[in-house]
């Protein structure tokens, strides 16, 4: 990711095995891989979704494991990896189109919810994640004006039916 901000989660020896400026590595995207397969057949905890987007570049099915946040009645997926996530610039190149999966695949359209309204999902995303919320410069127990200020720095999209 081309910016000066380091990710915080790298202050944690046992993150760095996972996360390198704002990256998985290949033990991070191997265990990534193990959780979305286990919970597209619906095998892990209800938090976790398997979302499956057209590559922007192959147009094959790219496959990530992420937790889906909940806040007033919908439900939202937060990029803990910021705008250089692989999975939000094909999410942007699909215009939105995407599966999540959780034992059936189901389409649902992704809408990019505006920074001016983020705040308060990233701090309940940060509730709910508990190794995601490694990766904000902010404590989860933080006002959600301390949200707001780092919120353009990390995408959050709500989950539509398509």
């Amino acid at each position: 990711m081309a910016t000066t901000y380091r990710d915080p989660a790298e202050r944690s020896g046992y993150l760095r095995l996972f996360y390198r400026d704002w990256r998985p590595t290949r033990l991070g995207r191997l265990v990534n891989g193990a959780l979305a397969w286990l919970s597209g057949l619906g095998l892990t905890p209800r938090v976790l979704l398997t979302l499956q987007v057209k590559g922007r570049r192959s147009s094959r099915l790219r496959t990530n494991v992420l937790v889906v946040t909940r806040r007033d009645g919908q439900r939202y997926l937060v990029s803990m990896l910021g705008e250089g996530s692989e999975w939000v610039r094909n999410v942007r190149a699909a215009g939105g189109e995407a599966f999540v999966k959780r034992g059936r695949s189901r389409p649902v359209k992704l809408t990019e919810v505006p920074v001016s309204e983020r705040g308060p999902i990233l701090k309940t995303y940060c509730h709910v994640a508990t190794s995601g919320r490694h990766h904000f410069p902010v404590p989860h127990i933080a006002p959600v004006s301390e949200f707001d200020a780092v919120a353009e720095r990390y995408p959050v999209f709500r989950i539509d039916p398509a």
